[in-house]
């Protein structure tokens, strides 16, 4: 409910609420920037911190359509060199048509495919086979949260996708592991309770969007009645 996450201006907030209170708090679900780790700290002394399931998996997702765009820049620039000589698929994508259509297919697992997925991920894979490499660790890293049932068999499986993503030597998958790393300790703290603010997160998102369609906001009170209507 606080503009921003600078940490000062949220304790300041925070301190408003008596300590007895504060201290009640078990567990905080948090991000993964160092000012929300400190607002914990800081504030709610016997909550265990929590990485969210969301800002994890976003991290290794966003590793893999890094990949993807930056093969689509390099397919464009060989587009405009070569206007005469364009490839085209047997689904009839080029290859900056290929890349840039494969964004949702690459969010989605293979069985939640539509055929015209299938058709393009068999074409792109071919095309690029360290884009298939990135696809199946990240997939390899979904595993972890939705098969682990205890903290040790997380432990277990993500030390094991650490050594393939050192075996693969993907650049971006490499700097997203040295980050998931840092954070491991309270990325393991999720599977005891499996407590997660997803659902906050998703909505979040969609107030974001439905802001983006109306071009912004000038009466905030008509906007909450529109938003209450239409997703309450």
């Amino acid at each position: 409910m606080i503009k921003g996450t600078k940490a000062s201006v949220i304790s300041n907030v925070l301190e408003k609420i008596p300590n007895e209170e504060l201290l009640k708090v078990k567990e905080a679900s948090l991000d993964m920037s160092p000012s929300m780790d400190w607002i914990i700290r800081e504030n709610f002394l016997n909550a265990k911190k929590v990485t969210d399931r969301f800002h994890a998996q976003k991290l290794v997702t966003e590793a893999l359509q890094d990949m993807r765009v930056e093969l689509r820049w390099k397919a464009i620039e060989e587009e405009t060199k070569n206007k005469s000589q364009v490839m085209i698929y047997a689904n009839g994508d080029t290859k900056r048509q290929l890349l840039a259509r494969s964004r949702y297919l690459l969010f989605k697992t293979e069985n939640k495919w539509t055929d015209s997925q299938k058709e393009r991920a068999e074409i792109l894979f071919q095309e690029y086979p360290k884009l298939k490499t990135g696809y199946h660790l990240s997939l390899m890293f979904r595993s972890i949260y939705e098969h682990s049932k205890t903290r040790e068999e997380a432990k277990e499986k993500l030390d094991q996708w650490y050594e393939k993503v050192k075996e693969k030597d993907l650049k971006t998958f490499v700097l997203v592991s040295k980050s998931i790393k840092t954070y491991e300790g309270t990325i393991l703290n999720f599977f005891p309770e499996r407590s997660t603010n997803a659902l906050a997160e998703c909505f979040n998102s969609k107030i974001k969007s439905f802001r983006s369609l109306v071009r912004g906001v000038s009466d905030k009170k008509f906007f909450l009645f529109r938003l209450a209507k239409i997703y309450a």
